[in-house]
């Protein structure tokens, strides 16, 4: 009877191999989950950059416009978490998304990028007309946000300060695009401006996640990446107004990142285990080190 019953799930397993097991597939750097019964995609928040919008950003406004396009990569990945949430738990009517995802980050993006008007007029430099830039849209499902880390090679600052920022190799097609994951901040890094996190990548480690699992391990891909977009606003924070000694990233946002990412990458562990009997429990490893560039 035990052997007739492991049969069976064999050859369930099997069978789900070839219908309801998504296959991670690595395209581009980023992270496709193929599915040939179709399971839900999230969309992902498709904004306009702002970086690359910039120019002749006085030195003195340096800090505080990075902390602001730092501000802006957060709040695009706090709303690809939501996203994420909804395609796996879908609520409200049709204009749900609209209402409570899009209409709010819109209005966080309006005063961000207010603030980066006033950073920059402050010191006497010529304020950018930005309001055309605070509305989003949706991304297809599984297209990663573009998002001001890699935003083309606009500069930051003026001739000397250098590129602020470059590109991140995000956790990309999983809710939540290229919200910083790694190589970070290869420009010149100027006087006042803020390092970026490197961490390694994940979506492109995982082995094949089970249909069962897909939703969830989407949601913590976007958990990272919020996570990663936090860290890189507490070093813009930081770049801004110093404070600690010279250990302070490192004890003050490096390590607590590193923890709250052994946290969601023992969630997607669990998660594929929980279906399948096999849970990766290498995956952890991917957790640290991670570094401010």
């Amino acid at each position: 009877m035990v052997r007739r019953t492991q049969q069976h799930r064999k050859h369930a397993a099997l069978k789900l191999g070839g219908v309801g097991v998504l296959a991670v597939v690595l395209l581009g750097g980023g992270l496709t989950l193929a599915s040939a019964d179709d399971a839900a995609e999230p969309q992902t928040a498709n904004c306009p950059t702002v970086r690359d919008k910039l120019s002749n950003v006085p030195a003195a406004a340096v800090a505080g416009v990075e902390q602001e396009l730092a501000n802006l990569d957060k709040q695009i990945a706090e709303a690809n978490v939501r996203l994420a949430q909804q395609a796996a738990n879908p609520q409200g009517g049709p204009a749900f998304i609209q209402n409570a995802i899009l209409g709010p980050l819109a209005s966080k993006r309006t005063a961000a990028l207010d603030r980066i008007g006033i950073n920059i007029s402050r010191v006497g430099g010529q304020r950018p007309d930005l309001a055309s830039l605070a509305t989003c849209g949706l991304n297809a499902a599984g297209v990663p946000s573009a998002v001001n880390a890699n935003a083309g090679n606009g500069n930051a600052g003026n001739a000397g300060n250098g590129n602020a920022g470059s590109g991140n190799a995000g956790n990309a097609n999983a809710g939540n695009g290229n919200a910083g994951n790694g190589n970070a901040g290869n420009g010149n890094a100027g006087a006042g401006v803020a390092q970026r996190v490197n961490c390694p990548t994940v979506a492109d480690r995982l082995p094949a996640v089970p249909a069962q699992a897909a939703a969830e391990v989407r949601r913590e891909l976007a958990n990272l990446e919020s996570q990663i977009a936090d860290a890189n606003a507490r070093l813009a924070r930081q770049a801004a107004n110093p404070q600690g000694g010279p250990n302070f990233v490192r004890n003050a946002i490096i390590g607590p990142l590193e923890d709250r990412r052994v946290a969601a990458i023992n969630r997607i562990a669990t998660a594929i285990g929980r279906v399948d009997g096999n849970r990766p429990a290498d995956l952890v490893n991917l957790a640290r080190p991670c570094s401010a560039r």
